[in-house]
């Protein structure tokens, strides 16, 4: 691609210069797809920065074939102006290049390719009202729209409504309007960041959003406004967790702003009407006393005794909003710094139960790779986030990483050492909390715990423990997952749900041991 378009990137005449660029790339062979020409023409080389945007715009405005278009549409991403957005706008309308556009457009004026984006993808029926208001510009019908919009939307639109309203600006109108308005207003923010924030993309959409730190800043500086319901806790809590331990902490926030929203949202939590336990609304189905439990936990959690001073490691379990449930996550930080996204960004941390309960941190003179995290594909497909912890003297070393290169992540992994005293110290506290814990998920700890300590009562019959935790979608039923090798060489996977029945942790687990130790759980187990 250097040498197909480089020279063409300064010729004087861009007139010439498009005609040679549509000969060229209608002589490809095979032809490139625009992602594929995105990635190739992105960090060209640009000796003149003018005359390369008089081709892209010749490119753009006068062009006949995709190809040519879109190296066109590449060009501006790098080199456009904001005169140039009309065009690319016009360009929009065409449903084969509204991709491309969307993508020129997140580069120029976001709002606009926002707009295109929700108005081109996601139908007009959810979003007509929105977009008809947008269209009038018309900020009042905007707010009231917006606020209107379901609870449940997809991540990545979750974002491109945020983009599209202009959500900062609409809460900088909050000290003037209603306390109604600007409490429904302010709830609306909560609730997109915390969509954004889902952990069931490969990518957090909040890591796309550039307006995220000031988007939480003014849900901080509004959430006074919130009455105290079990909702707003919930979203109150979950912008606390995700400022202190999640994606959106690698945003460039500048000197203490980070620090200041949370700062202000734990003060909300704090205030007198907010103290009292968080209830369900008249409602006492399954998963509203999930997140009454949560609420509670996690509350206990934020505001609870102050850390020491942070060294360079810290090992923090998150327990997402039953009402939006994700998988538990030990997030491991590493100078304040959320490691699995910023080096790997294909799926979520591992669970405390593979990274703390089975020791698989605990530093040894013997090296061992031990895997932080996997794809949400499985590791074959996606790629893996593994390191080798070994002990060096008073240091733990974290080296010979092994991992795919992440949109938007590291692409040298540095080798991480760490005072192995402090080191050893964060992780042995971090597997003794079980402060995160309900009922089944503890049983499910107690009895992996009994089964490494008797591992006759699985090998007796011929299995082995894989995992044990509590059902993604029944978060009361303990799921202990066992394997076991079948005829022909194959390994098959046995199931055992234990259902909640009101008796103690310790005693199902207990129940639970004693029948592995006198029935054989392929009977029993799915």
């Amino acid at each position: 691609m250097t040498r197909l378009l480089g020279p063409l990137l300064a010729a004087p005449d861009p007139v010439e210069a498009a005609e040679e660029v549509h000969r060229r790339l209608e002589a490809l062979d095979p032809p490139v797809r625009h992602r594929t020409l995105r990635l190739l023409i992105t960090g060209l080389p640009v000796a003149d920065g003018e005359r390369a945007l008089a081709l892209a715009r010749v490119l753009v405005r006068t062009g006949t074939s995709y190809l040519a278009v879109c190296t066109g549409l590449v060009l501006l991403t790098e080199l456009g102006r904001p005169q140039d957005v009309p065009y690319v706008r016009t360009l929009g309308r065409l449903r084969t290049l509204v991709r491309p556009v969307v993508h020129t457009l997140d580069a120029l004026d976001r709002p606009a390719g926002a707009l295109l984006e929700l108005r081109g993808h996601c139908g007009p029926v959810a979003f007509g009202a929105l977009l008809a208001a947008l269209d009038a510009g018309d900020r009042t019908a905007v707010r009231e729209r917006l606020v209107a919009l379901p609870e449940e939307l997809a991540p990545e639109v979750a974002r491109r409504v945020a983009e599209a309203s202009g959500l900062v600006g609409l809460l900088a109108e909050v000290p003037g309007l209603s306390a109604s308005e600007g409490a429904a207003l302010v709830a609306r923010a909560g609730r997109l960041l915390f969509l954004m924030t889902t952990l069931r993309d490969y990518r957090p959409e909040i890591l796309s959003y550039p307006d995220a730190p000031r988007a939480y800043e003014a849900f901080a500086r509004g959430a006074g406004l919130l009455p105290a319901t079990l909702d707003h806790h919930a979203l109150l809590l979950s912008a606390v967790q995700e400022l202190s331990t999640g994606p959106a902490v690698l945003h460039d926030w500048g000197p203490g702003r980070r620090e200041a929203a949370l700062s202000e949202l734990t003060a909300v939590l704090r205030r007198p009407e907010w103290c009292a336990p968080p209830v369900g609304e008249g409602d006492d189905g399954p998963v509203v006393r999930r997140r009454v439990a949560w609420a509670r936990r996690t509350r206990a959690q934020v505001l609870g005794a102050p850390r020491s001073p942070d060294t360079r490691l810290r090992i923090a379990v998150h327990e997402r909003d039953p009402g939006d449930p994700a998988a538990i996550e030990a997030r491991v930080l590493v100078d304040g710094r959320p490691l699995v996204p910023d080096y790997f960004g294909r799926g979520p941390a591992h669970s405390p139960e593979e990274l703390l309960f089975s020791g698989a941190l605990r530093a040894t003179d013997e090296p061992r790779e031990i895997r932080l995290a996997e794809a949400y594909c499985t590791q074959g497909c996606c790629g893996a986030l593994d390191v080798t912890v070994r002990r060096d003297a008073d240091q733990v070393v974290w080296s010979g990483w092994r991992c795919p290169v992440p949109p938007g992540g590291k692409r040298q992994l540095p080798e991480l050492r760490f005072d192995a005293a402090a080191y050893d110290a964060e992780v042995a506290r971090a597997e003794g909390d079980e402060s995160w814990m309900w009922p089944a998920r503890r049983a499910a700890r107690l009895i992996a715990d009994g089964l490494r300590v008797r591992p006759e009562l699985l090998t007796r019959w011929g299995v082995r423990l894989d995992w044990a935790g509590t059902d993604f979608h029944d978060p009361d039923v303990t799921l202990i997952s066992l394997l076991y090798d079948a005829e022909g060489g194959h390994v098959r996977q046995l199931l055992w749900h234990l259902p909640e029945d009101g008796a103690p942790p310790e005693d199902r687990a207990a129940a639970a041991l004693r029948r592995l130790g006198e029935e054989d759980p392929r009977t029993y187990g799915r």
